[in-house]
């Protein structure tokens, strides 16, 4: 579709709005199983940027992790268990695997169980999507920025800002608008107006998930670290003292306070549970895997070792300074010489920082979005809407939020595979009907 060659509205048989993970892949299912069945068909993918995929370029540090050895319903958040299991397992990651190797791009497992294109870069994995959908004869339209889209007697009318081509007909649409996270990307929000405008409902909460943590003022020692990392436990507390949700991985510390891997994973987690009740609090255990019984053992045993000695094996040095300042306790006094209750501090305050979060760093920084439209509304077997009949909702927009680590994208393909076949499947329903 060429919007300079004529202002007359054209029609598509399905408008694909949003051209990130969930859209493209959408968009080349359906145009294959068409093509299969030779339809003429019109598949059009639409967007506000200029190109396609930006979230793909700066996933995984420009390498886009592309999924994860092992998924399931437990890495996820959001909607009901069940729902997010059934569409996992049309699409699981072994097919994510087999979808790429059709299209030239190998997939390399590392330690952590994270799939990256064995090039190491996200624009192996961009252009083989772009790739393909230019052999299948997929329309691209942009950049072409949805101001709206109306119900008709017909289907759809997904109306832009465009002058040159203000409208397209269709008889089909998807929304795979993504939600509000990197705004950089195009992630506006805007699908959740389109969702609403069309039956659907929002949860009451939007809000950044895989999001860096602000730390307040009594937690400002934190950020005399930055630079420094450990593997450690973040764990989200309840008032009564109840775990509510406990991540172990990569912490940094930074000049606002925490990120890395484990305060991405906790970020959402701690952000719902102190919406739900301020009291909430994040703990963090600078040791990982260490429990406070086993620390203090190794405490009473170091002898004349000196306190910095037997922690510097474990944990940076200048995290141990900072960790014994708190309480008050000199890192190079031998262990024999630390109180009872000195040791009693210092292991609190290594095993349980209770740490004084201000706020999270906002959808600029966030990897992805919490919230959204509700399972409930769709057909997990189809990604279909039961709200509008002929409208699929696929990625980000739905309330579903994974872990760091390709589970994200993992949603992406899975709902964008599914809802693809469906349309496809009605489309050509539709053309027999009509012979």
């Amino acid at each position: 579709m060429n919007p300079k060659t004529t202002n007359r509205e054209q029609r598509a048989a399905v408008v694909i709005v949003g051209a990130g993970a969930a859209g493209m892949m959408s968009a080349i299912v359906c145009a294959r199983v068409l093509r299969r069945a030779r339809s003429p068909a019109m598949v059009v993918l639409v967007d506000g940027a200029k190109k396609p995929g930006a979230k793909i370029l700066v996933a995984g540090g420009g390498r886009c992790n592309v999924t994860h050895f092992v998924v399931d319903e437990h890495q996820y958040a959001g909607s009901s268990p069940g729902a997010i299991r059934s569409v996992l397992r049309r699409f699981d990651a072994d097919a994510t695997v087999g979808f790429f190797e059709e299209l030239g791009v190998e997939l390399k497992r590392e330690d952590t169980g994270k799939l990256f294109p064995t090039t190491d870069s996200a624009h192996t994995v961009l252009n083989a999507l772009t790739s393909e959908l230019d052999r299948l004869g997929v329309q691209r339209l942009f950049p072409w920025r949805v101001a709206s889209i109306e119900r008709t007697e017909g289907g759809f009318r997904v109306v832009s800002n465009s002058d040159e081509h203000p409208a397209i007909g269709a008889d089909r649409v998807v929304l795979a608008t993504g939600g509000m996270a990197l705004p950089k990307t195009g992630s506006d929000g805007a699908g959740y107006r389109f969702a609403k405008s069309l039956g659907h409902s929002i949860t009451d909460r939007v809000f950044p998930a895989l999001v860096p943590i602000v730390v307040g003022e009594s937690s400002g020692w934190i950020t005399e670290l930055s630079g420094i990392a450990a593997r450690a436990t973040l764990t989200v507390v309840s008032p009564t003292g109840k775990q509510l949700k406990s991540f172990t991985n990569d912490t940094l510390c930074t000049h606002f306070g925490l990120s890395g891997p484990g305060p991405l994973d906790v970020s959402r987690y701690f952000f719902d549970a102190r919406a739900d009740d301020p009291g909430s609090r994040l703990l963090v255990n600078w040791l990982g895997g260490t429990d406070a019984g086993d620390l203090d053992k190794h405490l009473q045993n170091l002898g004349k070792k000196t306190i910095l000695g037997g922690l510097r094996d474990r944990l940076p040095e200048r995290l141990v300074r900072a960790l014994c300042a708190r309480c008050s306790v000199d890192p190079g006094a031998p262990g024999h010489t630390l109180g009872k209750q000195q040791r009693v501090e210092l292991v609190r305050a290594i095993t349980a920082t209770d740490v004084d979060v201000e706020r999270d760093r906002g959808f600029t920084f966030a990897e992805v979005t919490a919230g959204g439209v509700p399972m409930k509304e769709l057909t997990t077997k189809d990604m279909q809407s039961k709200q509008c009949d002929n409208l699929w909702l696929v990625g980000e927009i739905l309330d579903v939020d994974g872990r760091i680590g390709g589970f994200n994208f993992q949603w992406a393909w899975a709902t964008g595979y599914i809802a693809g076949n469906a349309i496809a499947k009605s489309i050509l329903e539709a053309e027999e009907s009509s012979r």
